[in-house]
């Protein structure tokens, strides 16, 4: 059983930055792919960003077009650990903040697609 806890989360103004990380308890980039997702009240979880081993020491990141150019996912695999770096943050940004990992290599973008989600973490831009 995989367990991600994330961190980095709280309120920042418009323009702002937040580096939210995701601590996994073992490392699943052998696998699917790292991901992270958003919930605003009232609204479906959505497709952040994701980034999956592409082979040899190789990974691609994925992103929403609503953060590319914004936001950049990046892993340290000494510290199990995925990062987002949120710039440019704008009050539609604001959401909770959830990770998850998938065990299929195929996991695209769909929620249902990923198996171990974190308890997310509350990401507020103010205007």
């Amino acid at each position: 059983q995989v367990q991600l806890v994330e961190s980095g989360g709280g309120l920042v103004q418009f323009g702002g930055s937040l580096r939210l990380s995701c601590a996994a308890s073992e490392w699943t980039f052998g696998s699917g792919p790292m991901g992270w997702f958003r919930q605003a009240p009232g609204k479906e979880r959505e497709f952040v960003a994701a980034i999956r081993w592409t082979g040899g020491s190789t990974y691609y990141a994925d992103y929403a077009d609503s953060v590319k150019g914004r936001f950049t996912i990046s892993r340290d695999n000494a510290k199990n650990t995925v990062y987002l770096q949120m710039n440019s943050l704008k009050p539609e940004d604001t959401a909770v903040y959830y990770c998850a990992t998938a065990l299929s290599r195929t996991t695209g973008r769909r929620a249902t697609g990923y198996d171990y989600w974190g308890q997310g973490t509350q990401v507020t831009v103010s205007s």
